[in-house]
């Protein structure tokens, strides 16, 4: 899958589109996630440090379908149609217990809306549920 942002050409100065890819992704409350095997599937994420992050499995939302490389498509809050960006990423699992979970973990957490368990959420999460970082593929 294409790891640079659609429409970039080779040899572009890429500071430009990475502050595009953040701006837009950080401000989008969801984006769209396209796996390996085409399926799309709108995702609530956190934009933290240079990675979007999504929890999937479990009660939380579906993964579209593999762990390799994903296309993140994110939309107009103005026109749902409307692509602002799109970008290839590669997905990496976070493990629990690991300084990254300790790291984003409370802040996807805060960001979930009516967890069924509350401040539990993050227990569940280790034991049933992935926390994925989607990092923007240069």
């Amino acid at each position: 899958m294409e790891g640079r942002v659609l429409g970039q050409a080779r040899g572009v100065d890429e500071a430009p589109v990475e502050a595009l890819v953040e701006e837009a992704t950080r401000r989008s409350a969801v984006i769209w996630v396209r796996g390996e095997d085409g399926r799309e599937q709108p995702l609530w994420h956190l934009w933290h440090a240079g990675a979007a992050y999504v929890v999937t499995g479990g009660l939380e939302q579906p993964w579209p379908g593999g762990d390799g490389a994903v296309l993140v498509t994110v939309r107009s809050r103005e026109r749902q149609a409307g692509r602002v960006v799109q970008w290839g990423a590669a997905v990496e699992q976070v493990a629990p217990g690991s300084a990254r979970w300790d790291e984003v973990v409370p802040l996807l957490a805060a960001q979930r809306l009516n967890a069924p368990d509350g401040p539990r959420q993050a227990e569940r999460w280790a034991r049933a549920c992935r926390v994925l970082r989607l990092v923007p593929a240069s």
